[in-house]
């Protein structure tokens, strides 16, 4: 098979400020925030109220349905109540606000399964009341994800480890410091999946990653360790299943569908301290770089933790810099947010990476005409035509954009990087794409991955 696929470009990435930096812990402050949506489907329901104590690993909030996802406390102490709270991506959305009481009290947890003796069935309900979901970016509840593959029609059970966004190494940083985690995750997908084989796909600018997780899998037949070419986006869902397998996967199907199921890096290391230790899904490693953060680091940092907790752990901005000369993101530079809030906001289940750049290094030429060089095209990693859908969205012609193919795009903004005019086409184009998909009917079998409260 090709080990990349047609389109995309080759990135600066800036991954050097913090690929060395060790995964360290951040103790989180006084009040904890826990959005209670922090997944693709309904909202979570609280199963707390204001004045009941909590400890870490109990379950404060419950799926609505199969498409939605638990949701539990990261640390003990007293539930202060349910407030509107603002969001990385600015939306205002429910929250449980809990005072952290600084003891850590846990739930009790049973003893570790032993994969040989657990059944399929136990698996599944242990990855449903761990609330994991796509931890990616994608927010798909992983249970719900799992029910769709039939477990004699998987292939290709997939662990996407190629982290091509730059900036981020919180991946990077797992795989060289718990490799064991995220191959015994896989493990657990092929034994839910018995006639899949098992691929681990990582970038090939990161040797050091390869081998450790070939060093995991050496006894291991149904499980191959695959290097990908270093391009940007390698580690979107439709390029990585087509490098891998050769098959190819539209914006109206799920990977299943082609026989296929993929987790990332930390989606796998939950599985299986969900299968294995009982634990539900409380804590993410976030990457903090950037060429105006002083010291770029990877932390573990419990969910419900404030963004400014963890940029401070960081040291803040870089000497001499002020707040109004930088620009803060929530994630990365390509497919990331523009954080237009202060940094008052929770580390959810989503959250990767907070990146700080000085304005200085993101400036850019004023756009200009277009100059019909065809850079987008080439690029573009679905084979769409860029300036074709800039003129649609404007026109606000959404029959065209349709017909066009503009549902197809996947958000990742080579279009833009390419560009020599300087014109910023991926905005423009996810502007008209996201208004189509508020409209289901419109959106047609689109929307069915898509689909948000």
């Amino acid at each position: 098979m090709a080990n990349t696929f047609s389109g995309g470009v080759k990135l600066n990435d800036g991954k050097d400020l913090s690929r060395n930096a060790p995964i360290t812990t951040i103790i989180p402050g006084p009040e904890m925030v826990y959005p209670l949506v922090q997944h693709i489907g309904n909202p979570s329901i609280p199963v707390v109220k204001a004045g009941d104590h909590v400890l870490v690993g109990q379950k404060i909030a419950e799926a609505d349905t199969d498409l939605s996802a638990h949701l539990h406390a990261s640390v003990s102490g007293k539930v202060l109540g349910i407030e509107n709270r603002r969001t990385a991506d600015g939306h205002v959305v429910p929250s449980i606000i809990i005072a952290n009481d600084r003891r850590y009290l846990e739930i009790f947890y049973p003893e570790n399964r032993k994969l040989r003796y657990t059944s399929r069935s136990t698996m599944l309900h242990a990855i449903r009341e761990a609330g994991i979901v796509g931890l990616g970016g994608s927010g798909l509840p992983t249970y719900f994800k799992l029910l769709g593959g039939s477990s004699h029609r998987i292939d290709y059970c997939i662990g996407n480890l190629v982290e091509c966004e730059p900036y981020l190494t919180s991946d990077y940083r797992r795989i060289l410091e718990t490799p064991e985690k995220i191959v015994n995750g896989l493990r657990i997908m092929l034994t839910m999946f018995p006639r899949a084989r098992g691929i681990l796909a990582v970038s090939d600018n990161n040797p050091e990653g390869y081998q450790a997780l070939r060093e995991c899998t050496r006894q291991d037949e149904r499980i191959h360790v695959r290097k990908l070419h270093d391009k940007y986006p390698q580690g979107s869902e439709r390029q990585l299943i087509y490098a891998l397998t050769g098959r190819t996967l539209n914006a109206k199907m799920l990977p299943y569908e082609i026989g296929c199921i993929v987790n990332n890096t930390d989606t796998l290391a939950a599985i299986n301290q969900a299968v294995i230790t009982h634990e539900p899904l409380i804590t993410k490693i976030i990457t903090v770089s950037g060429d105006a953060v002083r010291s770029p680091s990877n932390f573990r940092v419990r969910i419900g933790t404030s963004y400014r907790e963890v940029f401070e752990a960081a040291g803040g901005l870089t000497p001499g810099l002020r707040p109004e000369e930088c620009v803060f993101l929530d994630g990365g530079p390509m497919m990331g947010n523009r954080i237009e809030s202060d940094l008052d906001i929770p580390v959810t289940k989503l959250s990767s990476g907070i990146i700080v750049l000085t304005r200085k290094s993101m400036q850019a030429a004023d756009p200009s005409a277009c100059m019909r060089c065809g850079r987008c095209v080439e690029v573009c990693p679905n084979n769409l035509v860029p300036m074709q859908l800039l003129r649609d969205s404007e026109k606000k012609n959404e029959s065209a954009f349709i017909r066009h193919n503009g549902l197809e795009c996947c958000d990742c903004g080579t279009c833009s990087y390419i560009c020599p005019a300087r014109i910023n086409l991926s905005a423009s184009i996810a502007e008209m794409k996201n208004q189509i998909m508020r409209d289901p009917e419109l959106a047609g079998d689109y929307a069915r991955r898509y689909v948000r409260s």
